[in-house]
């Protein structure tokens, strides 16, 4: 694989400097935004946000963006869902920047519709109070009217008889003449009638008359913002102050007071008048409204367009911010990171952009390009495609690899299915797996262009990886011989039963071949199969382990040649490989000599490999069971290299340090070693280019010791952990043939019209629960699982994970982004 495809490794860096007339500069920038591929630095660190260059060009558009943002608001109030246009389409048709004249006409074009449809806006909104108010006066009106042409006399004589008897308060007693008037009507939330008319009876002793009517239909409340059910109140009182108090208890719980003449002519007249002005406000509110939809519906057509725009135009100003600009010479001055085989494309957008806009300027001035050498730590960039993209995405979030480290992505891409499909083998599973990750694939243009929530977006992200899984699920389901816990007799069987061999005979196969590929599909049913799967799955997890193990380390032999680093290999991967191979690589080939030898046919028992590694740390050169004839003296000989690598991985590279150290304070004057140990330093990997600290052989000392203990202690673990390989796909395996003989593999049993009803309905049943159970929630464990053994077992055998993540000035980026 080539250098330029930037996949084992990440692509070589360079740092540009841009010196940029200020006459194109914007439409440069602009190129360069579409190009995506040029980082830039802020120059201006040290200077405020609002004291920079092109503030006052920002707030114009934050601005515009703020209008945009209310006509959407006001959209979506009015049931209105703008088109959405899609990043490409808009790139595609938008590829060069406006013009001077067409941005300020945008930024007056937003001003004066806001101005149009703020003001339609607060005309139907004050029309609307008007009509709520209109339409709660009426019903006022009518309850009112209905209740007064009723007997209402003896409830006023019951309540002057109470206000009389009560001696005591000190309420004032109206006249007979004005007690028809002593009343109080209004419009009141259906909820707070109970509360109202407690806290009344309570303030007023009851001394008064309290009536309520539902109102039939819903009516706006416009603290609520919706509609909801309302009742009108009659309250006779007697005092004009107790009334006064009655009007703020009751605006106090939402209600709405209103006149109510008490004479029977007055109201009449009170009703006509209401009628009238609720007709001509409905009619010029239907027709306030009609011309504000009609006015959002041209604007929805454009506005994604607009915002699109808007939003691309803001961040060219918000990168020339980041350049510095040159008064004396009239330019901007700008600095950013670029791959370096892209440095001929970046030349020839510039020049293009330069020629282009050479007519609209004075003088033509051409866009100057330098290649800068610094020794600043360039960003980590790998280029992907649609294939390797998830793969890239899975390894970058557990960190971004150290600048031209072994890219963890490229080896995961084919062993995190593989092991996914070790603990989900099965045909069946992997099969419908397959399928719907093949349908996101073949249809993956149109569902490009789709609007997906956030948990479909993740599998079309990775449907390219829920192929592979599902594709090796499948190989390893063929392997295991399982099909929905079924086994496949696709060859012929390697063990046959006696001739005279009748069902319950309690009569062991006897052999007499062996199996093409796969597990025998005789093991499925037999007594011992479970322990005979146990027993093979595990040491078939232990060697994947130590395969996935001892290839990763090997990474770090690759990086320490890459990056020149002697020390490194000396110090550390030599050690580290004769430790982890003198115990976990000898238990592997033990465990694959067991497998070839015909214990049976020698009458001896297979030795425990247990209990062969645990005396060969607790009881060296003794041997309980014997494997191979000098079994004893290779254990003690592979023990004792172990035990010697220990304190290799401990000195080696810190001595190695301090006498390096010494060598060239003796031969260099202190500025130059002061250069150097940071040189030195760097190859070590222990500080970061661009702030050098002083590191004592301390701090080195320190710093091996956690390497050494951490190191010796994961090769225990990390081979320990890859047993889950086992037990997930004896649980797999167990929970998928629980789950037929508990649905579909029991209804064989009935016969007739009702088993065939019966096996349909187990069918579904058994469907269902297969795809929900074993297909989703156990290929998410699965998954997780895998991506546990990638992220900790494998990548801390060689990943740094120190690096900057590359992130150009690119509109696509820009307009992929979210909506705030």
């Amino acid at each position: 694989m080539s250098e330029s495809e930037a996949i084992f490794r990440s692509a070589e860096m360079s740092m540009i400097q841009l010196y940029i007339p200020n006459e194109i500069a914007r439409e440069s920038i602009y190129s360069l935004g579409s190009l995506g591929l040029v980082e830039f630095r802020d120059l201006n660190k040290n200077v405020n946000q609002f004291q920079r260059t092109f503030v006052d060009e920002i707030r114009q558009l934050d601005n515009v963006e703020r209008q945009y943002r209310f006509l959407i608001k006001l959209m979506e109030e009015n049931g209105i869902t703008p088109p959405e246009t899609l990043a490409e389409d808009y790139e595609a048709s938008h590829k060069n920047a406006l013009t001077t004249s067409q941005l300020d006409e945008i930024i007056a074009n937003a001003q004066i519709l806001e101005e149009r449809v703020t003001q339609l806006a607060d005309a139907s909104e004050t029309l609307l109070k008007k009509q709520i108010y209109l339409k709660q006066y009426q019903q006022v009106l009518s309850t009112s009217d209905r209740y007064f042409s009723s007997d209402v006399s003896k409830d006023l004589n019951e309540l002057n008889e109470n206000e009389n008897n009560n001696s005591s308060d000190p309420i004032e007693t109206p006249s007979s003449s004005s007690s028809s008037s002593n009343f109080i009507t209004g419009v009141i939330p259906r909820d707070k009638i109970a509360i109202l008319e407690k806290i009344l009876w309570r303030v007023l002793r009851g001394n008064l008359l309290f009536k309520t009517f539902e109102i039939e239909k819903q009516m706006y409340d416009k603290k609520a913002k919706e509609y909801v059910n309302k009742n009108t109140f009659v309250i006779f009182s007697h005092g004009e102050m107790i009334l006064e108090r009655i009007r703020k208890i009751c605006e106090s719980l939402d209600a709405d007071i209103y006149f109510v003449e008490s004479d029977s002519k007055l109201r009449r007249n009170q009703q006509v008048q209401i009628n009238d002005k609720l007709t001509d406000v409905t009619n010029v509110l239907e027709t306030t409204n009609l011309t504000l939809q009609t006015e959002l519906r041209v604007i929805s057509s454009e506005i994604d367009d607009w915002i699109k725009c808007v939003k691309l135009e803001k961040s060219v100003f918000v990168t020339m911010n980041k350049c510095h600009y040159d008064l004396n010479r009239k330019c901007l001055i700008g600095e950013g990171w670029v791959p370096t085989d892209e440095l001929l494309n970046i030349q020839t957008t510039l020049e293009d952009c330069s020629n282009q806009l050479s007519s609209n300027v004075s003088s033509n001035v051409p866009i100057i390009m330098n290649v800068v050498n610094t020794t600043k730590t360039p960003p980590t960039y790998h280029k992907t495609n649609k294939f390797t993209d998830a793969f890239q995405s899975m390894c970058d979030s557990y960190g971004i690899a150290t600048y031209r480290e072994v890219n963890a992505a490229l080896p995961t891409a084919a062993t995190f299915p593989f092991l996914f499909a070790i603990m989900f083998g099965d045909l069946g599973h992997g099969f419908i797996m397959f399928l719907a990750a093949l349908c996101l694939v073949l249809n993956e243009k149109s569902i490009g262009r789709m609007k997906r929530d956030e948990i479909f977006d993740m599998a079309y992200s990775g449907r390219y990886i829920l192929l592979l899984m599902g594709l090796f699920s499948m190989y390893t389901g063929f392997l295991y011989n399982d099909v929905f816990s079924i086994s496949m007799s696709l060859f012929k069987s390697g063990w046959e039963w006696p001739s005279d061999f009748k069902e319950g005979d309690n009569i062991e196969a006897y052999k007499v071949g062996t199996y093409i590929i796969g597990l025998d599909p005789a093991w499925h049913g037999a007594e011992n199969t479970l322990l005979f799967a146990n027993s093979y799955k595990m040491k078939l997890s232990i060697l994947m382990g130590f395969i996935h193990m001892s290839y990763s380390y090997m990474f770090s032999l690759v990086n320490a040649i890459h990056f020149k680093s002697m020390i490194n290999i000396v110090g550390n991967f030599i050690p580290g490989f004769i430790f982890m191979h003198g115990i976990f690589g000898y238990l592997a080939v033990c465990i694959v000599y067991k497998w070839c030898v015909d214990w049976v046919a020698i009458d001896k028992p297979a030795p425990s490999l247990l209990n062969m590694l645990i005396n060969m740390f607790l009881a060296p050169g003794s041997v309980d069971e014997q494997l191979y004839p000098g079994q004893a003296t290779v254990q003690v000989f592979l023990l004792i290299a172990a035990l010697i690598c220990v304190p290799c991985l401990l000195l080696i590279k810190p001595l190695w340090f301090r006498h390096q150290l010494k060598q060239k304070s003796i031969a260099l004057p202190t500025d130059d070693v002061e250069n150097d140990d940071n040189n030195l330093l760097s190859n070590l990997d222990i500080v970061d280019d661009e702030e050098h600290e002083e590191e004592t052989f301390g701090d080195i000392m320190i710093h091996q010791v956690i390497h050494t203990i951490e190191f010796c202690l994961n090769c225990v673990s990390h081979t320990a952990s890859y047993l889950r390989l086992w037990a997930l796909s004896l649980a797999h395996a167990q929970l998928s043939q629980v789950l037929w003989s508990m649905t579909i593999g029991s209804s064989f049993y009935f016969k007739g019209f009702g088993g065939s009803l019966f096996v349909f309905i187990m069918f579904g049943m058994w469907f269902v629960l297969t795809v929900c159970i074993l297909v989703v929630m156990e290929g998410t464990s699965a998954m997780l699982h895998a991506l546990r053994l990638h992220w900790v077992e494998s990548m801390s055998k060689f990943f740094e994970g120190e690096g900057v993540p590359y992130t150009p000035y690119s509109f696509t980026s820009l307009l992929n982004e979210p909506a705030e």
